[in-house]
């Protein structure tokens, strides 16, 4: 099984494109392991980050039996595993295959597919996009084409409360009150029925390919492609029989994400830096309603608790356990990479030298100019120097940057998530 998965090839390297890939997506998988100093990473993908009770408890038993005893959780609310050992990643295979978390090997690095964590669970969404979600991965594993999309091309499924819109997605889908949906696949923006909207998307991700491939510059994602090419979303729906109407580039109100606590009866809670131990991911069991809903925002929804008293007592037991579940933590929107030992390119442990700070932006961690991770929009940037030092700069969504100096590094961060990114920031 593991040898059935080549990497994916590039088209060509026209030299006029302002970016080429001239090499396959080597983006780790569950089926395709990337080699760290600390073993072997597999990443599982997770469409919506939807796990049953039984799945859940087979990737704690995974990660204490083959990996380092310990899961982290992705920007994407994927699932990864370290520390395996060699001839561990055919055992893992077998058992994410037995629990049904791996439908097809040849589709399994593609299924990337974020959707509203609340959607259904709080009144305020206006379609269940986990339902999109469900029939969208069905048909991404239907098809032998969608193979060829890279393991970094993203669905993000928006249920109108504006959480996934801006995730970044190749393929965005908004639900709108009247039964209809947005679909995006960078500038184009179309309407659609609601009905239609898994189906659009597919399409979507099918003329995104043929725009790479007459591109030539080797694209991943949508954004990666030259200028003055853009993705025939209108032919595409067209063609798959979709009927559409033009829409506005951006309809779904901005949110920011829902913080830990209770929601009528769902209970929502985060990982501090993204990461837990078997014995905190069990602490997540039972599930009221056999469902456990993995975040982008690195935590956890567990929907179906009979009464708002049962889900406040889960929520105090998960506190115990170490889950972030206070909606004024500051460790909140506090992300890291790996770090030392695991990975050979940091230049530091960040996840012991990680401080929260105090404010509103996103920070994240990096022990190298790669960044593995880090978040969407305006952040924090804070990267080591390699000299026992933390560089901290404010940056925008167009990737500029603001450096943040003096004071001691906790300072530095408060005053960084502080600041609005779109003003310069005073230099200390």
């Amino acid at each position: 099984m593991l040898a059935a998965m080549p990497p994916t090839r590039a088209t060509s390297t026209n030299k006029g494109e302002s970016l080429i890939r001239d090499r396959g997506d080597a983006c780790p998988g569950a089926l395709r392991p990337h080699l760290a100093d600390d073993g072997a990473l597999v990443r599982l993908r997770l469409p919506a980050g939807l796990l049953t009770g039984y799945q859940a408890a087979v990737l704690a038993d995974a990660a204490e039996r083959l990996a380092d005893g310990a899961l982290s959780v992705t920007s994407r609310g994927n699932v990864e595993l370290r520390g395996l050992a060699d001839g561990c990643v055919s055992a893992l295979a077998a058992l994410l295959t037995d629990a049904g978390l791996l439908p097809s090997g040849r589709h399994e690095r593609i299924r990337n597919i974020v959707a509203s964590p609340l959607a259904g669970l709080d009144g305020l969404g206006r379609a269940d996009v986990q339902l999109w979600a469900r029939e969208l991965d069905g048909l991404l594993c239907a098809r032998e084409w969608t193979a060829a999309l890279s393991g970094r091309f993203l669905f993000a499924l928006d249920d109108g409360r504006g959480d996934m819109a801006g995730l970044g997605g190749d393929v965005t889908l908004i639900a709108e009150s009247d039964g209809t949906a947005v679909v995006r696949a960078g500038d184009p923006a179309l309407r659609v029925a609601a009905a239609d909207a898994p189906r659009a998307a597919l399409a979507a991700a099918g003329a995104f390919l043929a725009a790479a491939r007459e591109a030539g510059n080797g694209a991943w994602r949508v954004r990666e492609l030259p200028d003055g090419r853009r993705v025939d979303l209108a032919a595409a729906l067209e063609e798959a029989g979709v009927a559409a109407t033009p829409a506005e580039p951006s309809t779904a109100p901005r949110a920011t994400p829902h913080p830990p606590g209770v929601t009528g009866r769902a209970v929502a809670v985060s990982a501090p830096l993204g990461r837990v131990t078997a014995a905190q991911w069990r602490a997540l069991l039972p599930l009221p309603a056999d469902e456990l809903r993995v975040t982008p925002w690195r935590g956890f929804v567990l929907p179906g608790f009979a009464d708002a008293g049962a889900a406040r007592d889960r929520l105090a037991a998960l506190a115990g356990a170490g889950f972030l579940t206070d909606p004024a933590s500051p460790w909140l929107g506090v992300g890291a990479c790996t770090g030392r030992p695991g990975c050979a390119k940091s230049l530091a442990d960040v996840r012991a030298d990680a401080v929260p700070g105090l404010g509103g932006l996103p920070v994240h961690w990096s022990g190298c100019e790669r960044r593995c991770g880090h978040p969407r929009g305006d952040w924090v940037d804070v990267l080591a120097t390699g000299d026992g030092r933390y560089e901290v700069t404010v940056r925008t969504s167009g990737g500029h940057g603001t450096p943040v100096r003096g004071g001691t590094l906790t300072e530095a961060v408060s005053t960084a998530r502080t600041t609005s990114a779109t003003t310069p920031t005073a230099t200390k």
